[in-house]
């Protein structure tokens, strides 16, 4: 579990969340999510995701990629949760994420295993019945 203020910035930092990234909740709180722990090539479809959460938009199952302390990935399936005070007002959002990155590799796996049949088959000379 993570959170974010409406200003994008690190408020929620859970013991699990510090496992799988390696920085603990005082090396994360108050920085910029996005532009702190997500690869480059997705910061700008999470910042999406997270701005339509600030406006009552909540995503459902959303895979994203973040950066560990010691620069490798995780594969991260998220909702992202509009969260609100007690007068309703919006204040942030709250991840609650699944880490998936053993999924992510096996799923790679066999695409590409597939790919590699599919070009066995295709470039055979013979006739594969």
């Amino acid at each position: 579990i993570f959170g974010i203020d409406v200003h994008g910035d690190v408020n929620e930092w859970n013991n699990m969340t510090a496992e799988i990234t390696g920085f603990t909740k005082e090396e994360a709180f108050s920085k910029p999510l996005v532009s702190t722990f997500i690869v480059p090539s997705l910061r700008q479809s999470v910042h999406e995701v997270l701005d339509k959460a600030l406006h009552g938009n909540e995503t459902s199952n959303y895979e994203l990629e973040f950066e560990t302390k010691g620069k490798r990935i995780r594969h991260l399936l998220v909702n992202a949760t509009t969260r609100r005070d007690a007068e309703g007002n919006i204040v942030g959002v709250v991840g609650v994420a699944q880490d998936v990155t053993e999924t992510a590799k096996q799923d790679r796996a066999v695409a590409a295993m597939a790919n590699e049949l599919r070009q066995l088959v295709d470039t055979a000379n013979a006739p594969i019945f």
